[in-house]
């Protein structure tokens, strides 16, 4: 056995039992049980960190766990999830080089970054990854709203030229993410990260900030690239805007759009991308797709994987 700090996994399973599963890096889905030598400790730790929220966050010898406690069958179960020490690099996530250089060179544009994909996919990941990509390299002031806080970005970056980037993680204020985020943009962010799109009323005010000069990050459930566009015109359509007003505001918003699931043994990251042009004056596919309603983006995605293998850029921007 080992303490639970020294193993390598990604989600704990705690049953009501007390008994503890891993995966077992042997198939793509299958468990394994497994035992620590502070079980017992890291057990009292989960449940004392419960502050009648749901979903919460524990710190437990300098590692921080997300954890999910809900009510099954046969009492209190838990989903534990740790959280890595340090926020990898973007060129460390698996993405395909292309994609990623065309990532990496958003940190002067504006418009949203959507990541979709299944729970456990690592889309938390990809946007700290990107966010620090760009606090470090183009410098500017972030306000992140995540609940719980996963991952440590919280501080002071140096660039290259010697100016800062700043991040503030913050949690939403009484668990009101759209009074949240509509405190953020008082505070003047150059990036705005938030944890997930859970509502229409926060879908909107996250599109209203990406076309006003910020570059909003976020994350949404969905099982492809255009369900994840789909899905964002739906949250904002039951706001107060009507569809056809919805269509326009993802469309003049959207920057890039992203689609990962994590799959085989070991797990390696598979990533379908659309980006539109950073521009908004100049004509841009993509967006005239989203503004007619049309979300069919295969060709235009197939194209757009062919011209970034070539090395060519997609956008004269």
């Amino acid at each position: 056995m080992a303490m639970i700090n020294d193993v390598n996994f990604s989600d704990l399973y705690i049953t009501p039992g007390k008994r503890a599963y891993m995966w077992s890096g042997k198939t793509p889905h299958g468990l394994k049980e497994v035992m620590f030598d502070d079980y017992d400790e890291f057990i009292s730790a989960v449940e004392k960190g419960y502050k009648n929220v749901p979903s919460y966050l524990i710190i437990y010898k300098k590692y921080s766990y997300r954890v999910e406690r809900t009510i099954a069958l046969k009492g209190v179960q838990y989903c534990v999830r740790k959280m890595p020490l340090t926020i990898p690099k973007v060129t460390e996530l698996g993405m395909p080089a292309p994609v990623m250089r065309h990532l990496m060179s958003l940190g002067r544009a504006s418009g949203m970054i959507l990541v979709a994909g299944a729970t456990g996919s690592g889309k938390s990941t990809t946007l700290a990854a990107l966010l620090q990509h760009y606090l470090v390299n183009e410098g500017g002031y972030a306000f992140t709203i995540e609940d719980p806080i996963e991952l440590p970005l919280d501080g002071v970056y140096k660039n290259p030229n010697g100016e800062l980037g700043l991040c503030k993680q913050t949690t939403p204020q009484n668990g009101n993410w759209k009074e949240s985020l509509k405190s953020s943009l008082r505070s003047c962010p150059r990036y705005i990260m938030l944890g997930e799109i859970r509502s229409p009323e926060v879908a909107t005010e996250a599109l209203q900030a990406a076309t006003s000069g910020h570059l909003v990050l976020t994350t949404i459930h969905s099982n492809s690239v255009p369900d994840a566009i789909n899905a964002l015109v739906k949250y904002a359509a039951a706001s107060t805007v009507s569809e056809d007003m919805a269509y326009d505001l993802v469309s003049t918003s959207i920057l890039a759009c992203l689609h990962q699931r994590l799959y085989g043994v070991p797990k390696k990251l598979h990533l379908s991308s659309l980006f539109a042009n950073p521009n908004v004056e100049q004509g841009c596919q993509v967006r005239g797709a989203i503004k007619s309603g049309k979300l069919n983006f295969a060709t235009m995605m197939e194209s757009q994987a062919i011209k970034m293998s070539n090395g060519q850029p997609l956008f004269s921007w």
